[in-house]
């Protein structure tokens, strides 16, 4: 348990006064990594340190070893809830609080939550025990990370419905890589540590194919440094002057192309730890009165979409979206302008104007990027 012990007297550093509490969170590139079971060798540690630790939500999916590590540890019971004439739990947030633990350990954040449950998504009963000054430990894997949804997609084939905003997995104190190879995941897989022996065949045949573990395992290695890159330049490079970026993207009315935009120009901001805009200018043809419902439908989503992911939503009445997106470069001082590929509606448009030229003149002089995000 050398590393558990390690991991929570890391954990216990970052835990000081401030009112709002800690957040650790233990990603993994798939399921069966061994993320619920670090967790609770965790909580055994701080248990044996005399902290005042709970489990306030833990998924075993009956996997003996991880089952086992329960024994011993202080559970909170779930809430029960009646939905569709069935009996389900889900996580205590209100006893949670009254309970009030220095240390309360949650799983499955990417979970969405039973309808009639006060918060949506598990993520934000997470965000409101910290609020309540409580320190939460909890796991997701790589694939639920809203900005990578697209990519995990092209990978796996499967379009992964839980995600949880990248703003989620910027906000933790620390950020722990589970890591295994391709040959020890799949060995387990077929050991039967991870489903059911029933299940195993379709597994390995579809999400648990080697290239995809390798791409997946890349993914969560990738974004774990990053994290921890942005800490650095955060808690270490204060003060020295370096350019802020600022990231602009610019998005038209069609839905899958406008949210392709969103999520690549949202990885851009989170890798640069940067602040971002969205920008969507309606041109008179899409005026309130004229635009189409389903148009209507898909902007509200993405701008939806887009605050999620950290966006500061801007939204121009203009016929001319060339010099509104020069406008609010200078006014924003953007550092990067995104957009879609050139068979987007709102490149057409830019490319039909004479002012085009004169965007590209002063983005260079303003010493501003232009980049163009593939499909």
């Amino acid at each position: 348990m050398n590393e558990s012990r390690k991991s929570a007297e890391e954990f216990l550093h970052l835990i000081n006064s401030s009112k709002r509490g800690k957040l650790k969170i233990y990603i993994g590139m798939s399921a069966g990594v061994g993320k619920t079971y670090r967790m609770l060798q965790e909580a055994h540690v701080l248990l044996q340190n005399g902290i005042d630790v709970k489990i306030g939500y833990i998924e075993t999916h009956n996997r003996k070893e991880t089952h086992e590590l329960l024994e011993g540890l202080p559970i909170i019971p779930r809430r029960k809830l009646f939905y569709k004439g069935k009996e389900l739990d889900e996580l205590d947030v209100p006893a949670t609080i009254v309970l009030r633990p220095e240390i309360v350990i949650i799983d499955e954040l990417a979970h969405t939550n039973i309808e009639g449950s006060k918060n949506k998504k598990r993520w934000q009963d997470v965000f409101e025990i910290l609020d309540a000054g409580i320190n939460v430990i909890t796991a997701v894997n790589i694939q639920h990370l809203e900005s990578l949804n697209d990519e995990v997609k092209a990978v796996t084939g499967i379009e992964v419905n839980e995600r949880i905003p990248d703003t989620v997995l910027a906000s933790a104190d620390e950020v722990v890589n589970i890591d295994l190879t391709a040959d020890e995941l799949i060995t387990r897989l077929k050991e039967g540590k991870i489903y059911e022996q029933s299940k195993i065949p379709s597994a390995l045949s579809n999400f648990f194919k080697n290239e995809n573990i390798l791409q997946l395992r890349e993914l969560a290695l990738k974004e774990v440094a990053s994290q921890v890159t942005r800490k650095v330049e955060t808690e270490i490079i204060t003060g020295k002057t370096l350019r802020k970026e600022k990231f602009l993207a610019c998005i038209s009315s069609n839905e899958t192309t406008a949210k392709n935009v969103i999520r690549k120009t949202a990885r851009l901001a989170s890798y640069y730890n940067s602040q971002w805009f969205l920008l969507y200018v309606q041109v008179p043809r899409e005026s309130a009165d004229r635009i189409a419902l389903n148009k209507q439908r898909h902007l509200i989503n993405n701008f939806k979409l887009a605050t999620e992911l950290g966006a500061e939503i801007i939204k121009i009445q203009s016929k001319n979206i060339a010099m509104t997106i020069m406008e609010q470069c200078e006014e924003r001082k953007i550092t990067t302008v995104c957009i879609g590929k050139p068979h987007l509606d709102i490149w057409r448009i830019i490319l039909a104007t004479d002012t085009f030229n004169s965007l590209l003149k002063r983005l260079s002089k303003q010493n501003v990027d232009l980049v163009i995000l593939s499909q």
